[in-house]
């Protein structure tokens, strides 16, 4: 193929990137997601910083004790919290919409006119679904800093083992979460891809992704199932308390990783022999 052939095609792809992401993050749907994420640890901030000095101070499940002794955990209490529903919720709507929503519009036909292989254009969509899944992260930890520093200041972590570390190392400790917890959602948006690519009918496979992460997690509370619970979506998610250890144990976040890894394969793989194969009428 000549550089000329090849120029236009890719030329067309970082277009179609380009509108992709325009598109996924300027759509007033999910803004308003990103909007109610960002309200977790506000809300969760000024609750916890009005009831400080009554009998409730340093009472909650998970992390939510530790907040006000240091704002750095508001960030890490509100990704706990968010994990079981609200980010798969938000991550389900936005990848289950990527290609049934443009059928359902019926412009995806339109799409594939463009002179990109349709293996692409799915890479695109899911380029587009991963930048959501990221923003939605981000704005948890950006809102939740910011709060966290106003409410109660940010000062040294103190570690799981009861160490305390100095700011410095607890800030990049929490980064970590974040971005590890980033990356424990990768999955979710190759399941909600391939759901994608089932259906012209967003709401279905939206339901489908995030009943798909609301299933992993209740089966993996199950002892008897618990065999097959390290293969679950869910199952190291929470993971991400390792960076609160005073030595992280990385064979357990490197499984994390792995599993997201293998999920992302598997109905990566899926999605695209579905998407490439499909006979598209709208």
């Amino acid at each position: 193929m000549s550089l000329v052939e090849v120029a236009p095609r890719r030329g067309s792809l970082l277009r179609l990137v380009r509108s992709e992401l325009r598109l996924v993050l300027g759509r007033r749907r999910n803004i308003v997601l990103l909007v109610g994420l960002s309200l977790v640890p506000l809300l969760l901030g000024t609750v916890l910083f009005l009831t400080q000095d009554t009998a409730l101070d340093g009472q909650g499940p998970g992390f939510v004790g530790r907040v006000t002794g240091n704002g750095l955990f508001l960030v890490i209490a509100s990704l706990f919290l968010c994990l079981p529903f609200l980010l798969p919720l938000t991550i389900g709507i936005a990848s289950g919409d990527a290609i049934a929503g443009e059928a359902a519009a019926g412009t995806l036909r339109y799409l594939l006119t463009v002179p990109v292989a349709r293996g692409r254009l799915l890479a695109v969509k899911a380029v587009g679904a991963l930048a959501f899944a990221a923003s939605a992260v981000t704005a948890i930890a950006i809102v939740g800093v910011v709060a966290g520093a106003a409410f109660f200041g940010l000062r040294g972590i103190t570690l799981l083992s009861g160490t305390t570390v100095p700011l410095g190392d607890g800030i990049l400790r929490v980064a970590a979460v974040v971005v590890y917890v980033g990356l424990s959602m990768t999955g979710l948006v190759a399941v909600g891809l391939f759901f994608s690519t089932l259906t012209e009918v967003p709401v279905g496979a939206m339901a489908a992704t995030v009943v798909t992460a609301i299933v992993c997690g209740v089966l993996d509370q199950l002892p008897q199932l618990a065999t097959i619970a390290p293969a679950l979506l869910t199952h190291h998610w929470l993971d991400f308390a390792e960076f609160l250890r005073l030595e992280p144990d990385w064979g357990v976040l490197g499984q994390g990783l792995a599993l997201q890894a293998a999920w992302v394969a598997i109905f990566g793989a899926l999605a695209w022999s579905r998407f490439t194969t499909a006979d598209v009428s709208s």
